[in-house]
Parts: C-alpha cells; sequence; structure tokens
C-alpha cells in the first residue's frame, strides 16, 4: 500500500491542564481537548446514549463524549435500519441525553435524509440540534461527498464528527453491512475520504468496519483524532452501542463488539422474580404498603 495522501494539519492548543479522564470537573469535554488527547497520545472511550438516565450512568463513570446515535433506530425504536429515524426524534433523543448529562461532551446524528438534499439543508438541522437539543457537535456520513456540507457547518460554528468507511445509512446501497477499505482501490477511496473531512474541517472521524492496518495508517497520518468501530486497535478513540457493550442486543452482535455485562439476563430474571412475587402474594408486603 502506498503512503497515505493524508497531511497533518496544525490545530491549538487545549487549556492547559485539562486531560479527557478527571481533569475536567467544571465544565464540558470540548472538541479542543479531544484535539490535545490526539497529539498526547491519550485514548478515549465513546458510548452511545439515548435517554437521560443512562446518559447520566455513562456521564458519571467518565465517558467524555456520548454519541446520540441513529443506531436508536434499531435498538431503542423498532427499526431494521437506521434510515427510519427522523429528525424529530434525534432531536428529542438528543435533549434528553443533555438534560442527562454535565460532563461528557454530546454528539448527535444527523438521521438519513436530513442533509444529503444540500449544505444549506444539513445547516438547517445541525442548527436544530444545536439549539432545540443542545448538543456540542454532530455527526454525518460520508468523505468527499460531504466534504463541502461540512465546510459549511464548521464555517457556522457548528463542530462536525465525520463517518467515513462503513456507513450505516447507505445499508440498501451496499447490500448490508460489508467490511470496506479491503483492497488498494477501496483503501484509496477511504484515504481520499479522510483526507477530504480532514480539510474540510471535521474534528473526528470515525471510521466503521475497516481492516485495522489501513485504520492504523489512516490515524498515524491523521491531525483529526480517529474513532474506530470495527476498525482495530490502533485508532485514537473507541465506540461502541451501549445496548450491545452492555449485552441488552439479543441475538448476534458484530465482531468488534466486546460484551461487558449481561443486562438482558439481569433484567430477565428481575422481571421473572417481580412476576413470581405478584403471582404468590408477597409483593407489595407491608414493607411497600402506607398505612
Amino acid at each position: 500500500m502506498n503512503a497515505s495522501p493524508l497531511q497533518p494539519a496544525q490545530t491549538q492548543d487545549a487549556p492547559a491542564g485539562t486531560t479527557l479522564y478527571g481533569g475536567v470537573t467544571s465544565r464540558r469535554v470540548t472538541v479542543r481537548d479531544l484535539a490535545k488527547a490526539k497529539r498526547n497520545g491519550e485514548r478515549w472511550a465513546m458510548l452511545t446514549a439515548y435517554d437521560a438516565l443512562t446518559a447520566g450512568v455513562f456521564d458519571e463513570a467518565g465517558i467524555p463524549v456520548l454519541l446520540v446515535g441513529d443506531s436508536a433506530g434499531n435498538c431503542h425504536l423498532g427499526y431494521e435500519t437506521t434510515v427510519p429515524v427522523t429528525m424529530d426524534q434525534m432531536v428529542m433523543l438528543s435533549a434528553a441525553v443533555v438534560r442527562g448529562t454535565k460532563r461528557a461532551l454530546v454528539v448527535a446524528d444527523l438521521p438519513f435524509g436530513s442533509y444529503q438534499e444540500s449544505p444549506a439543508q444539513a445547516l438547517h438541522n445541525a442548527a436544530r440540534l444545536m439549539k432545540e437539543a443542545g448538543v456540542q457537535a454532530v455527526k454525518l456520513e460520508g468523505g468527499e461527498r460531504s466534504a463541502r456540507t461540512i465546510e459549511l457547518l464548521v464555517d457556522a460554528g457548528i463542530p462536525v464528527m465525520a463517518h467515513i468507511g462503513l456507513t450505516p445509512q447507505s445499508v440498501h446501497a451496499f447490500g448490508g453491512y460489508p467490511v470496506q477499505g479491503r483492497g488498494d482501490e477501496a483503501a484509496h477511496r477511504l484515504l481520499r475520504d479522510a483526507k477530504a473531512v480532514q480539510q474540510a474541517g471535521a474534528f473526528a472521524v470515525v471510521l466503521e468496519a475497516v481492516p485495522a492496518e489501513l485504520a492504523a495508517q489512516v490515524t498515524e497520518h491523521s491531525a483529526i483524532p480517529t474513532v474506530g468501530i470495527g476498525g482495530g486497535p490502533g485508532t485514537d478513540a473507541q465506540v461502541l452501542v451501549w445496548t450491545d457493550f452492555a449485552g441488552m442486543t439479543a441475538g448476534r452482535v458484530p465482531k468488534f463488539v466486546k460484551q461487558y455485562a449481561n443486562l438482558r439476563a439481569t433484567l430477565a430474571q428481575a422481571a421473572t422474580e417481580f412476576a413470581a412475587d405478584v403471582r404468590e402474594g408477597t409483593f407489595p408486603g407491608p414493607e411497600h404498603s402506607f398505612s
């Protein structure tokens, strides 16, 4: 594989004395903190969140970046893909996550159909997420094809996280969820996409379902943080859908998922015990009743 076409860009230092884990206590994490982490070689974690309660747990745990992903369509709204998710749904979910957090940088997805028509459409809908939901950044899919849109949003003062490689909103065009960037032509296309979003002003880029060696190459030559999901260990950050990592997802999960808990089994057991207590008349007991 030839040398990457990416060239590192100049970035300003974040305020002295701030780190992603433990250092930022009186304000939210910012894109400048992420830029500083990139320069310092500090890795960081990102999780999805779709409600105030779960977001608050992750915020208290110190997760520095939370993504209100359109993956809510799959894991919360009952859709088969992310395609049906609407702007109104994203605004509602994003506002809940913002209300439930104090420290994390909250990034919200622009859903399918909310930005592809024109950069002006993207600006209108990104502004809704900033103004109505209170998020600090937005995410959109696409590399070279989305560069002009990213540039307009950044010029308008809206931080943008890019998303390249496997882009779930294009599931029907891909015919599924295949690994992207395999072979020289596909690899060079992904490298061009990474260069394009960086030059357009994105503050970070998600690399989904790409070969680990290629993701590491993009990371090495990129001045902005790379966020891997199925991109191997060489990226600056890692993101997982919270229902996957916590064991809430039924059935098979993607290869790149590590399950850190089995909440589905825990909740099922709790519901079973509750039903048994009600059926047997042991709940509610005197300690749960008013006199």
